[in-house]
């Protein structure tokens, strides 16, 4: 099992630094219970890549996006990627909510640590599938200008909902809501981490960057 990353948790609280020992209890309590709730599972997909003027097609599915297009440039091909911390992650933040909003708010810290930890884990497993090659860093839908309708067509295509239990509401928002879809690039030459998030937003003002 992964752990929870104390020091991003705390971030996603909003603490800078040491020192905050309200925080550090509440996580003392809440960083377990996510742990023992989740249930991490991930899946993806190589597909074919083509860039064209304003989009890519990820095998047969054209996403118009330029901010894709010019995140992939130089990429052979890409990974469709899910991956998810499970339904009973949301089930315990849901019953946090219930009048205990500080114990829900460090559920949430620490679960949202633990499904970018496991996203990179999953990323550092695919990087060894792939010797000579190098991961771009991931790229979401809803990201700049990456629709985030296009959270069901990547769900459909990688058979998210059967192989991980992951789907996507009406309002295109990911259930659980503890999950990450993405493309990766896969490139001949080094580039940024694969860990993506902060690297590849222009969110230069966010109380969360790194």
């Amino acid at each position: 099992m992964i752990p929870v990353p104390r020091g991003e948790a705390l971030r996603y609280l909003g603490c800078r630094g040491d020192g905050d020992q309200a925080a550090e209890a509440l996580l003392d309590a809440c960083i377990p219970a996510v742990e023992g709730a989740a249930d991490p599972r991930w899946t993806a997909r190589e597909v074919p890549l083509l860039l064209f003027p304003g989009g890519v097609r990820l095998g047969e599915w054209d996403v118009e996006s330029r901010a894709l297009r010019d995140h992939l440039e130089g990429c052979g091909s890409a990974l469709l990627f899910a991956a998810t911390l499970g339904v009973e992650v949301d089930r315990l933040i849901a019953r946090g909510s219930a009048g205990h909003i500080a114990w829900a708010a460090g559920c949430q810290a620490s679960a949202a640590a633990l499904i970018e930890a496991v996203c990179d884990d999953a990323c550092e497993q695919l990087s060894g599938r792939y010797p000579g090659l190098f991961l771009r860093p991931r790229f979401s839908p809803g990201y700049a200008d990456f629709p985030l309708p296009c959270q069901k067509q990547l769900l459909s295509l990688l058979d998210a909902p059967r192989k991980i239990g992951l789907t996507a509401t009406d309002a295109c928002l990911l259930a659980p809501s503890k999950s990450v879809t993405a493309v990766v690039g896969l490139s001949s030459a080094p580039g940024k981490c694969h860990a993506g998030g902060c690297a590849t937003c222009s969110k230069s003002n966010c109380a969360f960057r790194r």
